[in-house]
């Protein structure tokens, strides 16, 4: 399946699977907590179905894209500046397994706990994720890019299949025991960490670090890596594609982790689906996403970037639409679906776009950039879907309507990106 035309010179099969497994690894945290178990049992227990409480759970997850955003340029540019990219994803994978652990212990009106131990698990989450984005450039060569980002999404939803598939079995036999909910939902974050533990060992096993560590300026390092970031933003002219794609991520990656952050809960508040209802449907469509982003993977390499990503934000369009209608479970099986198709090929596609028109040295930093607009439409998309739920009074149907905006915006963005262009001004920017 690997082939040498796709990979960099010096690049071995089994290190291309070692740095995929860390997307199987941590699929599991945002499968099980951040889209199918958790979010809903937050809302609906945790939080009582408080008319606040979509909205407390959207400005847990915005607390944390926010410490994320703040802390992203120092973490990726120090990364570069010591080579230390395993070692930060080392730390990461430790923050984000310690706090998934932790969530088994909030129950009932446990509010405080429960958000203090998310916003944490998440922060740590979302800065692995940053962290093994940098390692791609460094894999693949510049044309397969979008196939081996691909490789990497589609067996990172097979790893959330493995999570949600174990959960669910569990919650079936605690079921059949006579255990309600606060029995066995907490262990669904103790299966959810161990499997992280588990799954990630091949990655820090056969990844390898290539960079080699700088001699760092003088002067306080946290002002040389905003100072390196400012540096890349002053020179945004020579980047404008790149400037221009982060800005269309911004929105259309706000309508995908809307959809990602509050599926469960939109599953349960307007069509009532139980717990074990949701986790059958989370499977299904974790499957469609592996497939989603194997296929686009591939396709994304023969077609183009730009058709490819026009592709799946017209197919999350139609998604909304269908959701919006839904008044039975069988037509928002569909919507679900087809989100699992886009959900898969978009985030494939854009990560590896990026990788794309970022010069070479500077990985881990301009990859951070996307983890940053990542981050920012996460705070962006959950909360203006918690914020309209709330005033609404509770109306998810209308909430759901409008994410499909975001797809609309990040579409017509789209089309005034030029790959040619922005590939050349990386490319000049690696031989200087």
């Amino acid at each position: 399946m690997i082939s040498s035309p796709t990979l960099a010179d010096d690049v071995r099969p089994r290190e291309v699977f070692g740095w995929a497994m860390y997307d199987f690894a941590n699929s599991g945290y945002t499968t099980v907590v951040i889209t199918a178990i958790f979010n809903a049992w937050f809302v609906s227990t945790i939080a009582a179905n408080a008319p606040w409480a979509t909205f407390a759970w959207t400005a847990a997850l915005a607390l944390s894209y926010a410490a994320i955003i703040v802390t992203a340029p120092f973490v990726g540019a120090w990364a570069d500046l010591h080579a230390a990219k395993k070692r930060v994803l080392a730390w990461t994978t430790a923050g984000c397994v310690l706090f998934t652990a932790a969530l088994a212990l909030p129950g009932p009106g446990d509010v405080a706990l429960a958000i203090v131990f998310i916003a944490l698990s998440n922060f740590f989450f979302g800065t692995g994720e940053n962290i093994t984005a940098a390692f791609l450039p460094e894999l693949a060569r510049g044309p397969a890019m979008g196939k081996v980002s691909g490789w990497g999404w589609s067996l990172g939803y097979l790893g959330g299949l493995l999570s949600l598939g174990l959960c669910l079995a569990w919650v079936s036999h605690a079921q059949a025991l006579g255990q309600s909910a606060a029995q066995f939902v907490p262990v669904t974050m103790l299966i959810t960490a161990a499997l992280f533990v588990l799954a990630s060992a091949p990655t820090f096993l056969l990844l390898r670090e290539r960079a080699r560590p700088r001699a760092p300026a003088a002067g306080n390092p946290w002002r040389a890596a905003y100072a390196r970031v400012g540096e890349t933003l002053k020179q945004a002219v020579r980047y404008r594609d790149l400037r221009r794609l982060l800005v269309c991520i911004v929105f259309y990656q706000a309508g995908i982790q809307t959809v990602v952050a509050l599926a469960a809960i939109y599953a349960q508040q307007a069509l009532g689906f139980s717990t074990q209802d949701t986790i059958v449907l989370i499977l299904i469509v974790n499957v469609t996403a592996a497939v989603g982003a194997f296929a686009f993977g591939h396709v994304q390499d023969r077609l183009g970037h730009i058709t490819t990503v026009a592709l799946t934000l017209v197919g999350w369009i139609v998604m909304t639409l269908i959701a919006w209608q839904s008044e039975t479970r069988s037509s928002f099986w569909v919507a679900a679906n087809i989100a699992g198709v886009c959900l898969g090929s978009s985030q494939s596609a854009g990560r590896a776009l990026v990788a794309y028109l970022s010069p070479a040295g500077r990985h881990a930093e301009f990859l951070g950039l996307w983890g940053l607009a990542v981050k920012l439409s996460s705070i962006l998309g959950p909360m203006t879907y918690g914020a309209v739920s709330w005033m609404s009074g509770g109306d998810h149907r209308l909430a759901m309507l409008g994410t499909g905006g975001f797809f609309l915006i990040g579409l017509f963005i789209l089309y005034g990106i030029d790959i040619a262009r922005g590939r050349q001004a990386a490319m000049a920017e690696s031989t200087t």
